[in-house]
């Protein structure tokens, strides 16, 4: 009963908080301080100080603003275009033609960013406008866009993942590979939804466009080679185990300043602007694991982690009926929160629940990265349905109806990687025994 009246007092301080607008982390930070008021005469300053730099200075972490300095640099190079460029020969004939570039090239993107919002708006300011030309239905070229955006949080390298594994101490590297195959099937969902469209609907038959030659083909790989490589140089030296994370992002970031070189987009004003966009971006995360520092400190005080595994314990639930449990929680919370603030703000309580049931914590990374990506199309504010309605002009209201689709397929993609959990633990495993 003590724990109940602490989690309803703290719940109270985090609405009264959050309510008038103030940043996430210092909500979180907020209660923290509340609760070490409230609960123990330790010296807050102190306390706070030494938990919050030993949570904020893991090694880590310095991959975090390498990676988001890559897409920041990619994001304003002309990647879009030569990722269209290379896609359309290849892609414009399947069924459901250059709707696929939207899947595949948010997909190549995320393989190399590591943001969602970089990945949607990357590949959208080139398809949007030329699916729009050739006649494609609308509210289908935004859902899928909105719903393929997503893939920058799973597809490695992925910052969502970092914050996941510096929050629970999980190795980034084994993260990084457990989602591979997690992406890869959340692709071919989309990708099989955009095939059924092209086959099945009378529109999608009617746009069946002419196939490529040979040469367009070809052509179409030539483009696409230096971002092949980039991939392969970032992602690929991760996996065969010659660089860390932190090194990989290393040689990510000078890949992208010399593919952006060659494009001739790496001028002085569009690199002063990434360096900008990364210090902003990193700031506001890093404020955000500032605050879950303080807040997790502060339930190891009121015990509240404890009781709820004893609680949890106690009901005898299966890790299914569990992470079913947690599915439908973190759906509801991603109506209100982008993942990276879901992951912060609960896992000072999640994580001794599914380490207590037995749960892979790395499997567990996949997940809760997965149903991330729901709470970004999930209304009323997920960000990914504002950033396709500020490049469509179209009423959120349609744009969430058009994305509904792409939200059951990942929920499909869940049951999937439930029902089959080596999807995620199959490769880190296996790569960790080899290694």
């Amino acid at each position: 009963m003590d724990q109940i009246l602490s989690a309803g007092l703290l719940l109270a301080v985090l609405v009264c908080l959050l309510a008038p607008g103030l940043w996430i982390g210092l909500a979180l930070l907020g209660v923290g301080i509340a609760a070490m008021l409230i609960y123990t005469d330790r010296p807050i300053g102190d306390s706070l100080a030494t938990t919050i730099w030993s949570h904020t200075s893991l090694w880590g972490l310095s991959a975090l603003p390498l990676f988001i300095l890559m897409g920041e640099i990619l994001f304003r190079s002309r990647l879009s275009e030569t990722l269209f460029a290379g896609l359309s020969p290849l892609m414009r004939r399947l069924p459901g033609g250059l709707l696929h570039v939207n899947v595949v090239g948010c997909s190549a993107f995320a393989a190399i960013s590591g943001s969602s919002a970089a990945t949607l708006m990357t590949i959208g300011k080139m398809t949007l406008p030329e699916l729009k030309r050739r006649g494609y239905p609308e509210s289908l070229a935004a859902g899928t866009l909105a719903g393929a955006g997503t893939l920058g949080l799973l597809i490695p390298p992925s910052i969502t993942m970092i914050i996941y594994g510096v929050t629970v101490q999980e190795s980034i590297g084994r993260l990084f590979v457990a989602g591979v195959f997690p992406g890869l099937t959340l692709t071919l969902l989309f990708v099989g939804y955009i095939l059924l469209w092209g086959v099945m609907t009378k529109q999608g038959r009617s746009l069946r466009e002419a196939a490529a030659t040979a040469r367009e083909k070809l052509a179409g790989l030539a483009r696409l080679t230096p971002v092949l490589l980039l991939i392969v140089g970032v992602i690929g030296s991760i996996y065969v185990g010659i660089a860390s994370p932190t090194e990989a992002a290393t040689l990510g970031v000078l890949g992208a300043m010399a593919l952006s070189a060659f494009q001739g987009s790496l001028t002085r004003d569009a690199l002063q602007s990434a360096l900008m966009g990364t210090v902003k971006t990193t700031s506001m995360i890093m404020l955000l694991l500032a605050g879950s520092a303080a807040l997790t400190l502060a339930m190891g005080f009121t015990g509240m982690p404890r009781a709820l595994a004893g609680w949890i314990g106690t009901m005898d639930l299966s890790p299914a009926m569990l992470i079913a449990i947690l599915t439908l929680f973190y759906i509801a919370l991603g109506c209100f929160l982008d993942g990276i603030s879901m992951i912060v703000l609960t896992m000072a309580v999640i994580e001794p629940l599914v380490r207590s049931a037995g749960i892979d914590m790395i499997w567990f990374g996949v997940f809760v990265v997965l149903v991330g990506e729901m709470a970004l199309i999930t209304p009323p504010i997920g960000f990914n349905l504002f950033l396709v309605q500020s490049m469509t002009g179209q009423g959120i209201g349609s744009i969430s109806r058009a994305a509904l689709p792409m939200f059951l397929l990942m929920l499909f993609g869940v049951v999937l990687l439930v029902l089959f959990p080596g999807l995620a633990t199959w490769l880190p495993s296996a790569m960790f025994a080899r290694g």
